[in-house]
C-alpha cells in the first residue's frame, strides 16, 4: 500500500471534502473558517464562481498550450491584463509555475543582466524551497539543512525586526541599513553584487512588515552601486497587505517583481516581471518550461484580477484586515502570552513569547490547534514556530472576521491555561 510521505506534516488533522469562499467542508460536512486561503493562495476564496466558469470553460478549449511552441489567446489576454496593475515600468513578464520557480528564474536573470554573481537577502527571509531558492531562503533550518553545498554567492544582512531586537522600528532600520553597507564593504563586494532579494513583509520569517525607510535604504544602495532591487511579491501581491502590492505601502520601485500565490485563486502560476530594457538582457534559451503560462491557469488569473477589482478586495483587504488586527490585538491585550501583534492587511501574525520575553513555540502550536479544534483553521511561521499567522481569503466579511477573533480569544484562553496545567504537574 502506498502512503504519502511521512514528511509531509499537514497543518492541522482535516480532510477536506470541499470549500466554498473562506470556509472548507471536511468528509463529515463540518465547516471550518479557513484563515489559510491555501497559504494565501485563493485569493478570491474557495471556488469563486467567475473563477470556476473562467477555467471550465478553458479546460473544453485547450488545456496545455506549451508557451515556448505556441502562443494561446489565454496568456496573450493575461500579459495584457497584467498591464493594467503591475508596475509601470515593468512591461516584460516570463511565466512560471510556482514561486520557488519565479525567485530561481529571477536570479538567473540577474546574474545575467548584470555579469555579476552575489545575491544579498536579509534574515528571516523565505524564498522557497528548491536547491536555488533555498540559498535565499533564511527562516529555517528545515529549509535548508541537509542538502548543502548550496550554491554560493548569497549573503544575508539583518531584516529590521524591531520586535525581535527589543528596539524601536528607528533604531532597529539604522542597525539594518548599517550592516547591510558592511556587508557589501565584505562578504558580498558592491561591484560583484547583481541584487537585493527582499520582502515587503517577512512571510515564513514572522510576518514582519518592512518600512519606508529600509526599503527607500535598499533603493538608493542599489541605485548608488548598479545593485538590482528584486522585490519578492509572492504572498503579499494581490491585494493581500491592503494594496495591490506590498510595496506600494512604501513608496519604493522595484528592478524586477516576482509574484505567485494570490494571482489565479489556486491555480499554479508566477511570473517574474521587469523592464524590456533588463529583460533583453537574459541570455538566449534561458527561459522556459514545459508547464509555464498554462492556459487554465491564465483563464483564472485573468477571472482573479477581474474579481479583485469589480469586488473591491484590495479594499476590503485593507478594511477587514484593520478590524482582525483589531480583534487580535484586544486578545492580545489579555494575555502576556503573546508578545507582539504585526502585520499589513489581511496578512496579520501573533507572537508567542514566554515570562522571559523568549519564542514560545508550545503555546502558539497548542493555540493553533485548540483554534482548528473550535472550527478555525490557521498556520504557524516564524524562524522559531512561534508566531500564528491569519490569511483568510480577501472576500472575509466583517462576521467572518468577528467570529474568527471570538474562537482565537478562546483557544489562547485554553492554550495559556494548558502550559499552566503542565507547568503546574
Amino acid at each position: 500500500m502506498t502512503e504519502l510521505s511521512r514528511e509531509l506534516k499537514q497543518a492541522t488533522p482535516v480532510h477536506v471534502a470541499r470549500g466554498e469562499g473562506v470556509y472548507v467542508f471536511d468528509d463529515d460536512g463540518r465547516r471550518y473558517l479557513d484563515f489559510t486561503a491555501g497559504i494565501g493562495v485563493t485569493s478570491t476564496g474557495h471556488c469563486h464562481p467567475r473563477v470556476v466558469e473562467a477555467a471550465q470553460r478553458q479546460v473544453a478549449t485547450l488545456i496545455h498550450g506549451q508557451y515556448t511552441t505556441y502562443l494561446s489567446r489565454p496568456l496573450r489576454d493575461l500579459t495584457a491584463k497584467l498591464g493594467e496593475v503591475l508596475p509601470s515600468r515593468l512591461d516584460r513578464l516570463f511565466f512560471v509555475n510556482s514561486g520557488s520557480e519565479a525567485v530561481e528564474a529571477g536570479m538567473r536573470l540577474v546574474r545575467q543582466a548584470t555579469g555579476r554573481q552575489n545575491i544579498v537577502v536579509f534574515h528571516g527571509s523565505f524564498h522557497g524551497r528548491t536547491y536555488g531558492a533555498a540559498s535565499l531562503t533564511t527562516s529555517g533550518y528545515k529549509f535548508r539543512a541537509g542538502i548543502g553545498p548550496l550554491p554560493s554567492g548569497v549573503a544575508v544582512s539583518p531584516f529590521p525586526f524591531a520586535f525581535r531586537y527589543g528596539w524601536d522600528v528607528d533604531t532597529a532600520t539604522d542597525f539594518a541599513l548599517r550592516e547591510l553597507d558592511y556587508v557589501l564593504a565584505t562578504t558580498a563586494p558592491a561591484n560583484d553584487t547583481a541584487a537585493f532579494f527582499v520582502e515587503p513583509v517577512l512571510g515564513e520569517g514572522g510576518y514582519v512588515p518592512a518600512n519606508p525607510r529600509f526599503l527607500a535604504g535598499l533603493r538608493e544602495r542599489a541605485d548608488r552601486h548598479g545593485i538590482l532591487l528584486v522585490i519578492d511579491e509572492i504572498q503579499t501581491g494581490f491585494g493581500r497587505t491592503g494594496r495591490f502590492w506590498g510595496h506600494d505601502h512604501f513608496g519604493v520601485r522595484p528592478d524586477v517583481m516576482l509574484t505567485a500565490k494570490g494571482i489565479a485563486s489556486g491555480f499554479p502560476l508566477s511570473v517574474v516581471a521587469a523592464s524590456d530594457e533588463l529583460m533583453s538582457k537574459a541570455w538566449p534559451g534561458s527561459q522556459g518550461g514545459t508547464y509555464g503560462a498554462n492556459p487554465v491557469s491564465c483563464a483564472a488569473a485573468i477571472a482573479t484580477i477581474d474579481v479583485i477589482r469589480d469586488e473591491h478586495l484590495v479594499e476590503n483587504s485593507a478594511a477587514m484586515g484593520e478590524r482582525l488586527a483589531d480583534g487580535l490585538r484586544k486578545v492580545a491585550a489579555e494575555h502576556d502570552a503573546i508578545g507582539d501583534v504585526r502585520g499589513l492587511g489581511l496578512m496579520v501574525g501573533s507572537e508567542f513569547v514566554d515570562a522571559q520575553g523568549m519564542p514560545d513555540t508550545a503555546t502558539a502550536v497548542r493555540a493553533q490547534r485548540a483554534a482548528g479544534e473550535n472550527g478555525l483553521l490557521l498556520l504557524t511561521c516564524g524562524v522559531h514556530g512561534n508566531v500564528v499567522r491569519m490569511i483568510p481569503a480577501l472576500v472575509v466579511d466583517t462576521e467572518q472576521v468577528d467570529t474568527a477573533v471570538e474562537i482565537w480569544g478562546e483557544a489562547v484562553a485554553s492554550a495559556v491555561d494548558g502550559g499552566a496545567d503542565m507547568s503546574s504537574g
